[in-house]
């Protein structure tokens, strides 16, 4: 990353603080005040030596020195103080901001990032613009002003030691700008080692019993160990350079020192300059390489932290599949009247997709998706719910396009169960609720007893209390099921897709589910991928898919009878008869 980038990095970092710009201004401001009394304390520590040399009073500087001494601690003080309650806010302000971005953005995005990627880039990235931020604001700003400033108050005592120290800025800036060229490859490297590091925790931990059923622990940790062996590698040498740059660093500021005593005592000698602005200028020395220290400590910082900032600024900026469009409305009472109108998706990069999807589906109507794996059935569905946006044609809901309507609206008008339950590491009820927060517990008993999971529920510690753990690990995949089912009923959307819904449930489990089911169904537009007999025979129509296109339509017996792809998957076993066994085909794409 060039030194150009990262300052447009680091600005629009600093930009970011613009949220609360009245704060900023003010502890800006007074960062200024603490660095013209630090650069004042030189000048009056000299003038109090000259007093003392010429055998006059000087305690009228005196006290205007410890006066300004004791401002310049206060203030440094509240600057600190407020500073780090503003850095504290921005921090869990971005830290929310990545975390809403990263929800809204397409599977696909996760997919091919990993989940542990995205956590690091959220919480590393927020942290780092917290140091930037902090630094800024408590010790930089400050540093910077007093550095622009002791030029000409340098100068004005006398330009031969102002020269000198001239030069060790110079020497300091030189010896960054060496090591930020060597750095800035590897650090980037780093920034991608670490990536991975957490790309495999985030991948493991997700696997944990299929790492433990395999007997995978030995080989996952020596897979870690390497991953962070590769990571050392890459850090190293980074490390290397910047303590080059210390040792440097330390050496001009040295022989700085060295250089403005013996010129001193010269200049002294001569009687050009005082012994006061000789000891004022050896305070300046001892001001100036604190300064640059502190201002080389913070250019390493912000080069170091800047391939991790660069991800977090990646995250926000990302682009997701689908956009609401500018002056979206909400969607109107849903009826349920759904229309697919030449409707194509094509993955990007790929053949697979959706073609030419043309359906209608009346109000209270049940149209079921079957098909071999890879068929396009959830792709389908997923553009009725806008997870995908169509490349052609367009999928209307009671006549209007879904497109022109807000996604909340869209979404609030359709429930879904998927194959996979898809729950929270939280308790019975809040699960539930996810398909009404508002609901009361009454209505949360109401729908888990209509997906038969109240009985279970009741038996659990705690009850609809019961924390069920990550993605539901406590219990059962028949419970699991039928919680998410309870969580579609209490939404009470007019429109229903059910994706595998019955997939993990028992026969006898799955006869009292599909009494719930029925139920719902009515006057409701229902979507159904399944690969239970049962359930498809049901459907008012049947939809045929093979390879993204509708090939079949038509009723369960006419389609048996027609000898075409659907009547082989009844044949060969692509079909459940609640049997429990489940035909070579029979998973959903």
């Amino acid at each position: 990353m060039s030194e150009t980038s990262t300052l447009r990095l680091y600005l629009r970092a600093l930009r970011l603080l613009g949220a609360e710009r009245g704060v900023t201004a003010l502890l800006a401001v007074a960062g200024v005040l603490v660095a013209l009394v630090q650069l004042a304390e030189p000048v009056l520590f000299g003038r109090v030596v000259d007093a003392i040399a010429r055998g006059t009073g000087p305690f009228c500087v005196i006290a205007l020195w410890a006066g300004l001494g004791l401002f310049g601690i206060v203030a440094g003080v509240v600057v600190s103080v407020q500073a780090d309650r503003l850095a504290h806010r921005r921090r869990l302000a971005a830290m929310g901001e990545a975390f809403e971005r990263a929800i809204t953005l397409p599977l696909g995005y996760h997919a091919e990032r990993g989940s542990g990627a995205v956590v690091r880039a959220i919480l590393a990235g927020s942290d780092a613009l917290f140091a930037q931020w902090l630094s800024f604001l408590r010790s930089q700003l400050t540093a910077a002003v007093s550095i622009l400033l002791m030029i000409p108050a340098a100068i004005s005592l006398d330009p031969r030691m102002a020269a000198i120290l001239g030069g060790l800025a110079v020497a300091y800036a030189a010896i960054n700008h060496l090591v930020i060229r060597r750095t800035g490859a590897g650090q980037r490297s780093v920034e991608r080692h670490h990536g991975r590091v957490f790309g495999r925790v985030g991948d493991v931990l997700g696997n944990v019993t299929v790492v433990q059923s395999y007997s995978r622990v030995g080989a996952e940790m020596a897979e870690m160990r390497t991953a962070m062996d590769d990571l050392l590698a890459a850090q190293y040498p980074v490390l290397t350079w910047w303590g080059l740059a210390t040792v440097l660093s330390r050496a001009a500021a040295t022989i700085a020192m060295v250089l403005v005593l013996a010129a001193g005592a010269v200049l002294a000698a001569r009687g050009e300059i005082g012994v006061g602005e000789v000891v004022a200028f050896v305070a300046f020395a001892n001001l100036l390489i604190g300064k640059l220290d502190m201002l080389s400590s913070f250019v390493a910082q912000v080069f170091r932290q800047a391939p991790t900032l660069a991800s977090w600024f990646a995250l926000i900026d990302a682009e997701g599949a689908v956009a609401e469009r500018p002056g979206a409305v909400p969607l109107d009472p849903v009826v349920g009247a759904v229309a697919y109108e030449d409707v194509s998706y094509r993955f990007p990069g790929a053949t697979e997709g959706v073609f030419d999807l043309d359906l209608a589906a009346r109000p209270g109507e049940t149209v079921a998706l079957v098909g071999p794996t890879g068929a396009g059935k959830t792709t389908a569905l997923a553009l009725l719910q806008r997870l995908r946006q169509p490349d052609r044609g367009r999928i209307t809901i009671d006549g209007t396009d879904i497109a022109d309507v807000t996604l909340a609206s869209l979404r609030a008008s359709v429930a879904v169960v998927f194959q996979e339950a898809g729950l929270f590491n939280r308790s019975i009820a809040e699960n539930i609720r996810v398909g009404r927060p508002t609901a009361s517990m009454a209505e949360v008993e109401r729908a888990a007893t209509l997906a038969e999971a109240h009985e279970f529920i009741a038996s659990k510690p705690g009850g609809y209390d019961f924390v069920i753990g990550e993605r539901g690990a406590a219990l059962s995949g028949g419970e699991r099921q039928r919680i998410a089912i309870a969580r579609a009923i209490l939404k009470d959307a007019p429109i229903l897709i059910l994706d595998e819904a019955t997939s993990a449930l028992d026969n006898e489990t799955e006869a009292r589910i599909k009494r719930a089911l029925d139920a719902l169904r009515r006057g409701r537009t229902t979507f159904v991928i399944a690969h239970r007999l049962s359930t498809v025979a049901d459907a008012d129509r049947i939809l045929v898919l093979r390879r993204g296109r509708i090939v079949e339509r038509g009723g369960f017996r006419d389609l048996a009878a027609a000898g075409g792809l659907f009547a082989r998957l009844v044949a060969e076993g692509g079909f459940v008869q609640n049997t429990g066994r489940e035909g070579p085909d029979a998973a959903p794409m």
